[in-house]
């Protein structure tokens, strides 16, 4: 086992055998009579030899406890902060300088003789598969990635750890930092002003072991770039994180939140960098300023969008900042020209689901009608939209009756226009389609499902009995979608599941997502109607309340099979199927 000291020489002598004890000791920061005395040792030792500072084989199979077995490229997430490009392609796929990012770092792990390289990837995952022809590494798919943070990829790797550089796909190295030899596990860190919201190091012993990190910080030193773990380190983290894994706090924090929990267990040192010796870019500004090339060259067909409606140059769109990562979409706050907007772009898979030619239609007509001002434009065949932005705007409150009647004077307008489209949501079609995607994802068989499908089924043949006519519907008019800006004015956004269908499935869409006991439900559809319902009224109303609880219901369980979790709506829009179901269906009986 050699001294950290006796390493450092060594391996400085291992590349360049001429120099001098004076050259060492300013090199490693030592005393000429530490460098001489450590010297002395490894000649005495048979590791360097004695006519001159040249290493010995001995001296090289010495170092071997020390050498870099692999490393680990983290390439498995989205990267949201980095909209819009990361819409497009994996993060780490991006040109900085004029080279892809990952393809830098694999090239700089090569050149330091670091051959064995797996690259795990998760989000695009088909855009990264190249990388091992061309590069002779491996590649590893997480296909946790949309539902777990990093951990899940270390869980991956975890039998390859061992002297393993684990490093982000999109850290750009100006100069190369690693290593063919490594003497002990580090966490680089750079110095930072200020608060800043990153891992730091809060406190160290006096050989530079980390003793006390967290996160968000103040003029502190914060971690940042490609870590080491050493032997003794990945053996301690893989038994750490084997026993962990199954808890769910452990799967959706960061491994570093692991190794903070468990820093007295998990011996690892600083290495301080100058921030020009290690970059990370956290959003398109930041690129920008960087790599000067992205003012007027992204590359991004999402860019090339926004400059065709608004006329504008690529510079002239500012400050991208994510401001939904939904279930359906995704959409960026921009500004440009001194004004500010929202591009919302459909999310992936929703093309099964989701009509966008429709959706253009009502935008238009919802313009026309005052509903929604802030639609600019839409792509009818892919779906893309831009908006006005509606600043400190606030949702509906179920529980505000000047926001509830606002909302239903709305949706009145809207089912009275007697604006068409050519376009239907059937809610039997939309129904059927998810519990056959259901079926075939394995996740419609529960203990109760034949009881929901059997009290839909008896509502159908009711309110089929007494057809409505069609009218231009919302069919997604819950609380998020009511926006109401400073001035009080509502706005009604999101129509992507719009078409000609029967008003009471607005209404019971409204119900299906409120906390509304049914004497509040019968309320609402008062206020909806504009005078006291009849009989028939109110249970078409509250049986649409269960129809459209259930295909909510239904829609969340999708999402979920495919790793979009809803949460607790799924369980609001399972109990609201009952409530109104059997609410319905005596008022029917009656």
């Amino acid at each position: 086992m050699l001294t950290k000291s006796e390493f450092q020489i060594l391996n400085l002598l291992r590349t360049d055998s001429h120099q001098t004890q004076r050259s060492i000791a300013a090199s490693m920061g030592k005393s000429l009579g530490k460098v001489n005395q450590d010297i002395t040792k490894l000649q005495n030792t048979e590791l360097l030899k004695k006519t001159d500072y040249s290493i010995t084989k001995k001296g090289l199979k010495a170092l071997e406890p020390y050498k870099v077995k692999n490393a680990v490229i983290m390439a498995a997430g989205m990267s949201p902060r980095f909209a819009p490009l990361t819409y497009e392609k994996p993060k780490a796929l991006l040109k900085v300088k004029g080279g892809v990012l990952i393809e830098r770092e694999i090239r700089q792990l090569q050149e330091a003789g670091i051959r064995d390289i797996i690259v795990v990837v998760g989000y695009m995952k088909e855009k990264l598969f190249y990388l091992a022809d061309k590069f002779g590494i491996k590649i590893v798919v997480n296909e946790n990635y949309y539902r777990y943070s990093n951990p899940s990829t270390l869980m991956m790797v975890l039998d390859t750890l061992d002297n393993t550089y684990v490093c982000s796909s999109d850290n750009y190295f100006p100069h190369n930092p690693f290593e063919t030899y490594v003497y002990h596990a580090y966490y680089p860190v750079i110095f930072s002003t200020g608060k800043i919201n990153e891992y730091c190091v809060n406190q160290t012993d006096c050989n530079g072991r980390i003793t006390k990190a967290g996160f968000g910080g103040k003029d502190c030193w914060y971690m940042l770039g490609h870590v080491y773990f050493d032997r003794a380190f990945s053996k301690e983290f893989s038994h750490i994180l084997k026993a962990e894994y199954d808890n769910l706090y452990t799967k959706e924090q960061f491994w570093e939140d692991l190794y903070i929990k468990h820093i007295k267990e998990l011996d690892m040192e600083v290495r301080k960098y100058d921030s020009s010796e290690i970059k990370e870019f956290d959003n398109l500004d930041e690129l920008r300023l960087f790599d000067n090339t992205y003012l007027n060259n992204t590359d991004s067909k999402i860019i090339d969008h926004i400059c065709s409606v608004l006329h504008c140059q690529e510079e002239d769109v500012k400050n991208i900042n994510p401001i939904k990562s939904g279930l359906t979409n995704m959409s960026f706050f921009f500004s440009c020209k001194g004004k500010d907007y929202v591009y919302r772009h459909p999310g992936v898979g929703t093309d099964a689901y989701i009509n966008r030619e429709s959706e253009a239609a009502s935008m238009k007509i919802a313009k026309e009608l005052g509903l929604d001002d802030t639609y600019i434009y839409i792509d009818p065949v892919n779906g893309w939209k831009i908006s006005h932005f509606i600043h400190d705007a606030k949702t509906l409150d179920y529980h505000n009756p000047s926001h509830v009647k606002q909302a239903m004077k709305m949706l009145r307008t809207l089912h009275t226009s007697c604006k068409k489209t050519d376009h239907d949501f059937d809610i039997w079609l939309e129904i059927a389609n998810f519990e056959k995607l259901l079926e075939n994802n394995r996740r419609n068989g529960f203990e109760d499902s034949s009881e929901l499908k059997e009290t839909i089924r008896e509502l159908r043949a009711y309110v089929n009995n007494s057809p409505v006519e069609k009218c231009l519907c919302h069919c997604d008019s819950y609380d998020p979608n009511f926006l109401i800006d400073k001035k009080g004015k509502m706005y009604l956004i999101d129509w992507e599941y719009s078409g000609m269908s029967d008003p009471a499935g607005d209404i019971g869409t409204f119900l299906s997502c409120s906390d509304y006991t049914i004497e509040e439900a019968k309320k609402l559809i008062e206020i909806y109607l504009n005078h006291k319902p009849t009989k028939k009224e109110m249970r078409h109303y509250i049986a649409y309340g269960a129809i459209l609880s259930y295909y909510w219901f239904i829609w969340a369980l999708y999402q979920d099979s495919v790793g979009k979790t809803v949460g607790e709506w799924t369980y609001l829009w399972y109990q609201h199927t009952k409530m109104y179901g059997k609410e319905a269906l005596m008022l029917y009986e009656q």
